[in-house]
């Protein structure tokens, strides 16, 4: 099971018991997966297709606890190997359909038939938990964290997927919208802010998995990056002592190691013999012993001497 699954499994046995939230989940998966449809005797139909088995399954139990109006489940497998169930769900009758959209407050949009909840439906902090939660459950989906962090909710309409990533930013989170093929898909790419989603939503099995794959994640970042800062770090002391030893054999061969200073000559006799030593460790070797700037000042001086020698 993918964690995308994973997480909405966890969502749909989320049990709020406020009717107020009900209301607002309810009115997040009819917006999200249904629309209003005419018969051939001009009567109305609120009419929900899935492909998945918790929307439909939450669908049936929001309806059965909020709306004493009658309507049909129904579910189609396609052919084929590779054939998936598609649940709908219908609501027949004008009057029904008026009342299940005066209580979730929901408005038609559209020749399509298009619906969109009114922003009245998620006024309390909690009811905006529970609209994101039947939004997401209906038409999101969030990467395994192991390979990326994206978490995105496709919409139909731009006025949808606008509503949605203001929603989302009353909690401090910055969704951004794009127009991808035929949707508007509203999404969040940053790690700690995806973590914050699947908190707000009330997957907090999900959210202890991601964080545990953060945590590893950000400890082998860390460690990488030091290893990488060490090892830049060796190279450059490496190639400096080579540099340094190769100055000196220069003055060695040209004029002497007499030709310099007897300080700078000591420093010199210790790097020709320990040419791999630090600084730190040639300065404990002279006498009287000298701090690792003091060493890199004297090297710098035949630095300069052999320099002026190549010149």
């Amino acid at each position: 099971m993918s964690f995308s699954m994973e997480v909405k499994e966890e969502l749909f046995g989320v049990n709020v018991q406020a009717r107020h939230c009900r209301i607002a989940e309810l009115s997040a998966l009819i917006t999200e997966c249904g629309k209003i449809d005419v018969d051939k005797s001009g009567h109305l139909h609120i009419k929900l297709q899935t492909e998945s088995g918790y929307v439909a399954g939450k669908c049936n139990i929001l309806l059965k606890r909020l709306c004493e109006i009658p309507f049909e489940v129904s579910v189609r497998t396609g052919k084929g190997r590779q054939s998936v169930a598609l649940y709908s769900i219908d609501i027949p009758g004008d009057t029904n359909v008026r009342k299940v959209l005066e209580l979730l407050k929901i408005k038609v949009s559209g020749k399509e038939g298009v619906l969109k909840a009114d922003g009245m439906v998620h006024l309390h902090t909690c009811c905006k938990r529970a609209f994101l939660r039947g939004a997401f459950l209906a038409s999101g989906s969030i990467s395994n964290p192991n390979k990326s962090y994206h978490f995105e909710i496709s919409e139909p309409e731009q006025g949808r997927a606008d509503s949605l990533a203001e929603l989302i930013r009353f909690f401090d989170v910055d969704a951004k919208t794009i127009l991808r093929k035929h949707y508007h898909v509203v999404y969040v790419k940053e790690g700690a802010q995806v973590a914050e989603l699947l908190n707000i939503m009330e997957a907090h099995v999900a959210l202890m998995n991601f964080e545990n794959v953060r945590i590893v994640k950000d400890v082998r970042n860390s460690v990488n990056r030091q290893v990488n800062c060490e090892t830049a770090n060796l190279s450059k002391t490496v190639n400096a002592a080579r540099k340094q030893y190769e100055d000196i054999v220069l003055i060695r061969d040209r004029v002497g190691l007499q030709s310099l200073s007897e300080q700078l000559e000591s420093v010199a006799q210790l790097r020709l013999e320990y040419p791999e030593a630090s600084l730190i460790e040639l300065g404990e070797m002279l006498s009287p012993k000298l701090g690792k700037s003091g060493v890199n000042h004297r090297l710098k001086k035949i630095s300069e001497y052999a320099e002026s020698l190549r010149g």
